[in-house]
């Protein structure tokens, strides 16, 4: 079996509402998905219906009473053998491990149940893929208007129950905003625009400037143009609302595979800011090489980057067990505060988690071109010619009056200029922002 070590990173703590100093401090291991109470918690386990909800005693059924934490143990187990056969390609006993894992496990359960039923989902998925040496992550062109939509529900619910995505968006949108100082005509471009979440609260502080914007610009990158020109008209709509000079230009494809600026659009006189907030849903990119040597040529006047501390390289094995201890502590803060029938909760962990989870478990990772993947952008910024800026100061505050709007557990940390979102002592989002070096 395996011997599970995690080291944390020696950084200086933000004071905020949301966490104590003492919930830096205090320690939890990838075994710990339940809160461990004073007296041992009993549940009565019987079948789910499709909905997560328990079955109708029948009668003479004789009910057992068991331990919440001795359940969240047994699926820890059960993940990692599963996950130990898969690598050595034992895949008939790694498929055998699935039904008690299927049985313990519910999209509707406790957090460890929940983030379970996923997990076994993607390793039934991987071994699937195994046996037929065939390994398909989501693809881009395959987010139809339908599927789009129940993304866009399931960022929006996440946005409510969730500081995560409020926090790549505040941080982001304050080091765009004092880089614009003085500019009057902006270029942003949106590597993964999405529904364009992100730009009303961009549009917001922008008008309030004492010196009004000639021109703003935001070029949208994205895989569809239906989705794209949606995005667009919204965009124009609250732009509108703040009476700013607001132009939007989509851009149908893959960042990496540009090799013209003048497929973004980009003019001399215009102030470029490149915007990119990762995540394993799907590729983004195209190529990380081609995406380097595109925001080489650009040298944008500010790069915003939010990523995920969590590595998509390296071994199946590594990868798993990495994500599994990530994931945990995902739903172990969004447990915190809901039932565990909550529906909105339901939504994010189904279209959001549950398709990273796959992609990184069933596929490795949200590409397959060939090329070694970049597990950190922003440890290769310096290599490409930009220097950090600290988002100390007001990034930094706004985004501790947000944590305090949260639940307890939520902790932030400045480090070395960048801040880092993380639950307890798990560091789960990396905000930083570059410059060109001259």
């Amino acid at each position: 079996m395996i011997m599970l070590q995690f080291s944390s990173v020696s950084a200086t703590p933000i004071s905020h509402t949301s966490s104590s100093s003492s919930s830096m401090s205090s320690k939890r291991s990838i075994v710990e998905f339940t809160p461990v109470s004073d007296e041992p918690q009993l549940l009565t386990k019987r079948p789910r219906n499709e909905r997560g909800e328990e079955e109708e005693e029948e009668e003479g059924e004789e009910l057992v009473l068991v331990d919440a934490d001795s359940i969240g143990l047994r699926l820890l187990g059960l993940l990692l053998q599963c996950a130990e056969f898969v690598a050595m390609e034992n895949l008939d006993e790694a498929t055998n491990l699935l039904p008690e894992i299927a049985e313990l496990s519910s999209p509707f359960g406790s957090s460890a149940e929940r983030v379970a039923a996923y997990f076994a989902e993607s390793l039934s998925a991987r071994i699937i893929s195994s046996h037929l040496r065939f390994y398909s992550p989501l693809n881009l062109k395959s987010l139809t208007l339908t599927h789009s939509q129940k993304l866009f529900t399931a960022l929006q619910s996440y946005n409510t129950i969730s500081p995560l995505i409020k926090f790549s968006h505040y941080t982001a949108n304050q080091a765009i905003y004092q880089a614009l100082e003085g500019e009057d005509h902006v270029h942003v471009i949106d590597l993964d625009i999405m529904q364009g979440l992100q730009w009303p609260g961009l549009f917001q502080i922008l008008s309030s400037r004492s010196r009004k914007l000639r021109s703003i610009k935001i070029t949208g990158v994205g895989s569809s143009m239906e989705l794209l020109e949606s995005t667009g008209r919204r965009l124009t709509e609250f732009a509108n609302s703040f009476g700013l000079p607001f132009e939007f230009q989509p851009f149908e494809g893959k960042i990496g595979h540009i090799t013209d600026l003048n497929q973004l659009g980009v003019k001399i006189g215009e102030t470029t800011v490149v915007n990119w907030m990762h995540h394993c849903l799907y590729d983004i990119t195209g190529s990380d090489l081609g995406t380097f040597r595109l925001l080489t040529l650009l040298r944008p006047k500010l790069i915003t980057l939010v990523e995920q501390d969590l590595s998509h390289g390296g071994n199946f094995l590594g990868r798993f067990v990495e994500a599994l201890h990530y994931y945990s502590a995902l739903f172990d803060a969004l447990g915190d505060g809901l039932s565990e029938e909550s529906l909105e909760r339901h939504t994010v962990e189904q279209q959001l988690f549950g398709s990273e989870i796959r992609n990184i478990v069933a596929v490795g990772g949200p590409k397959r071109t060939g090329e070694v993947p970049v597990d950190r952008w922003g440890d290769e910024m310096k290599r490409i010619g930009f220097l950090p800026v600290s988002l100390s100061g007001t990034p930094a505050a706004q985004a501790s009056l947000l944590l305090g709007m949260f639940p307890r557990g939520y902790t932030l940390v400045e480090e070395n200029g960048c801040l880092k979102l993380g639950w307890k002592d798990l560091s789960l989002l990396t905000a930083s922002a570059w410059q060109p070096c001259d």
